[in-house]
C-alpha cells in the first residue's frame, strides 16, 4: 500500500507539461517573455491558450508580447493540506492577476507575506526557471 501511496502523492514539485496549444507560451517564458494568444480578427487577448477565439470563434491568432504588469484581482492563502512538495512553503499564496491586457493569470506573488497581499496590488511578472525545460511565470510587487 505504501508504494502505491508514494506513486500517487507527488513528492516533487509538479510541473506543467507543454502541449500543442501552449508550447509557445513556455518557449517565450524561457526567454523571459510573457506572450499570450491574440485574435487576429477581433483583437481579443486570451489565456489559457486554445485554438479558437472565445469572443468571435476565429482560428486566426498570433502570440503577442504582453506587458507583464497587472493587479491582484483575487487571492487565497494556502495553509494546508497540500502536496508534500509544497509542505515547506506553507502558508503560500495563490493569486489571480488581471494583467493590463485584460487577461487573468493564476500564479503566486513572491517575497510577499500573506497579510500584505491586497486587492488591486500592482504586480509585474518575473520568470523562475523550474527545470531545464520549464520556466514559471510568477509575480513581484511593484
Amino acid at each position: 500500500m505504501s508504494d502505491l501511496r508514494e506513486s500517487v502523492i507527488t513528492q516533487t514539485r509538479p510541473l506543467p507539461q507543454p502541449g500543442l496549444d501552449n508550447v509557445e507560451f513556455y518557449e517565450a517564458a524561457k526567454r523571459g517573455e510573457l506572450r499570450f494568444q491574440r485574435c487576429s480578427d477581433c483583437g481579443a487577448w486570451r489565456h489559457y491558450p486554445r485554438p479558437a477565439c472565445p469572443e468571435c470563434q476565429s482560428r486566426n491568432f498570433s502570440w503577442e508580447l504582453a506587458s507583464g504588469r497587472g493587479r491582484v484581482f483575487t487571492w487565497a492563502i494556502v495553509h494546508g493540506p497540500t502536496l508534500p512538495a509544497f509542505r515547506d512553503e506553507l502558508p503560500y499564496n495563490v493569486v489571480d492577476v488581471l494583467l493590463d491586457e485584460g487577461v487573468h493569470f493564476q500564479s503566486q506573488v513572491l517575497d510577499c507575506p500573506p497579510d500584505e497581499i491586497y486587492a488591486e496590488m500592482p504586480v509585474e511578472a518575473v520568470f523562475v526557471p523550474a527545470s531545464e525545460d520549464i520556466t514559471l511565470v510568477k509575480f513581484r510587487r511593484r
